[in-house]
């Protein structure tokens, strides 16, 4: 089963239940859902009513933990730590995995030095484990560890949840990209009709030296019939040249003394 089924199910599964929970209850499930191995979406979950009613209350703070689990990264987690409720191992585990993701979205090159500082990881072996065994293994993320250039290169991310105000951007930037499809789909078509157009030229040009061709074949098969004929009449005309035979064969007029 690939990740994006899991992430459904998963999804689906989690949101039902949240839908039937209040207060310590969906506090409790809002930490089971973060801490789940596969589990890496959580807009759905927080979105429902029930789970955005925690705002204000003295459970708010696993509401700002979906959120962190959303949207943030390890890095933001421990700048904000006095806002949140302590994580257990699992989810520290999840947490980075989820700031691979978040890296993996803004360059396809991660550096190791910067992977190393994100994630707290203190040597290179460390971090290409953690690479190796908890991202590429669970199948989040795809890509090439280059010990020689220090750095992760990145050939395909699992998609996070979308920032507040990031559809928008994201929108944006579609809209760009359609645009130029559009234009770039005009000058393939131009070219393919510029393409069509010269071919049937082409074929026009060759069809007009086949014609030529042939009326000069025609030309020279007429001359040389007509050449052919001359010779003919010449050597059968009266007065042409008698054949040697026939000369031979008249009798000889005899010479009468004169007078």
């Amino acid at each position: 089963m690939d990740i994006e089924q899991k992430q459904e199910e998963l999804i689906q599964h989690f949101v039902n239940k949240a839908s039937n929970f209040k207060g310590s209850s969906l506090a409790s499930l809002i930490g089971e859902a973060t801490s789940h191995p596969s589990l890496f979406a959580f807009s759905e979950i927080l979105s429902l009513p029930n789970v955005i009613e925690l705002q204000g209350t003295e459970h708010s703070i696993y509401l700002n933990l979906l959120r962190m689990f959303a949207h943030g990264t390890w890095s933001e987690y421990k700048r904000n730590v006095s806002n949140l409720p302590p994580l257990a191992p699992d989810q520290i585990l999840k947490l980075k995995q989820l700031t691979v993701l978040t890296l993996a979205e803004a360059n396809k090159v991660l550096p190791y030095d910067v992977l190393m500082q994100e994630l707290d990881v203190i040597n290179v072996r460390e971090l290409e484990d953690f690479l190796i065994n908890e991202c590429m293994y669970v199948g989040i993320v795809r890509g090439k560890l280059d010990q020689l250039q220090r750095c992760f290169q990145v050939q395909f991310a699992a998609g996070r949840d979308l920032r507040p105000g990031q559809l928008g951007s994201m929108i944006h930037t579609l809209s760009d990209w359609l645009s130029t499809s559009d234009n770039l789909l005009i000058t393939i078509q131009e070219k393919i009709k510029w393409a069509d157009t010269m071919s049937e030229l082409d074929k026009k040009h060759k069809k007009e030296s086949d014609e030529r061709m042939e009326e000069v074949k025609k030309t020279l098969s007429l001359k040389e019939d007509i050449d052919f004929r001359g010779h003919e009449e010449m050597f059968s005309e009266p007065g042409g040249v008698m054949d040697y035979d026939e000369d031979r064969s008249r009798p000889k007029r005899r010479r009468h003394p004169l007078g």
